[in-house]
């Protein structure tokens, strides 16, 4: 795209302190440490509008446990280095999933589950503060299930399924309403990028783990809806009760 890789003092601003609000609203997410102003200017069509203006560059320092991504697993794959993609796997299990036995010989498979359960919750999540990522690809998406690039991202003023935040997203493939549908695509690559070192019953079982995403996701979605609406219990008419409200908050 002919970027030059360089933020702007306005946007750095807006990462630091989008950052720290996701974490304070308990969005698993990485952190902002600090922020440095550069004296290098510049060049930036905020609005892409034409007009190009002048701007002060800007460091954010963003700490997380982790920066391993679906893609870290995808590039490796791709390229065929299944011994390097074991290596990798059993130190991200062993430093990061304590949960599982690293000898374990399904810790692949409980690995693909966790990352599978824990995207759908991060997901949800995002949806019920009106967060949009903007850049949901598979190099965005956290092997911890972490929030870990604030690029294009926005939050919806009002309920608006279509809102995009990315205005070089013209398909609107990132829209807020496609980001549970996307979370399942990335998730859908990362099994992708596992198969070759699984083996048949277990890629078996891996199809049935991810087809139960959607699952995760909408059973989230709805225990978050409907504790900011203050329902209590289990009632068959609670899910028509959030859809009805996002409806009329849609037309309002």
């Amino acid at each position: 795209r002919n970027g030059d890789g360089r933020a702007v003092l306005r946007s750095s601003v807006r990462e630091f302190l989008c950052s720290e609000a996701m974490h304070y609203l308990g969005i698993p997410t990485s952190r902002a440490a600090s922020l440095v102003v550069s004296d290098d200017d510049v060049w930036r069509d905020q609005f892409y509008n034409g007009n190009i203006k002048k701007e002060r560059g800007a460091i954010v320092l963003r700490l997380a446990n982790s920066w391993f991504r679906i893609g870290s697993l995808e590039i490796l794959a791709h390229s065929g280095e299944l011994d390097l993609q074991r290596r990798l796997l059993d130190f991200i299990i062993q430093e990061h999933f304590p949960s599982i036995a690293v000898n374990d010989s399904n810790r692949y498979l409980e690995f693909f589950s966790t990352v599978v359960s824990e995207t759908a919750n991060l997901i949800a999540l995002w949806m019920s503060v009106g967060f949009a990522h903007g850049v949901c690809n598979t190099d965005n998406f956290s092997l911890l299930s972490i929030t870990i690039d604030y690029g294009p991202f926005g939050f919806m003023d009002s309920y608006d399924p279509n809102f995009v935040p990315n205005t070089s997203d013209d398909e609107k493939r990132y829209k807020i309403g496609n980001q549970a549908n996307v979370g399942l695509f990335n998730l859908s690559k990362l099994l992708q990028a596992l198969k070759p070192i699984l083996d048949p019953r277990q890629k078996q079982l891996a199809s049935q783990i991810l087809e139960g995403y959607g699952e995760h996701y909408y059973s989230r979605f709805t225990e978050l809806f409907k504790a900011k609406l203050g329902l209590l219990g289990e009632n068959e008419n609670d899910n028509y009760l959030i859809a009805f409200l996002l409806k009329v908050s849609l037309l309002c």
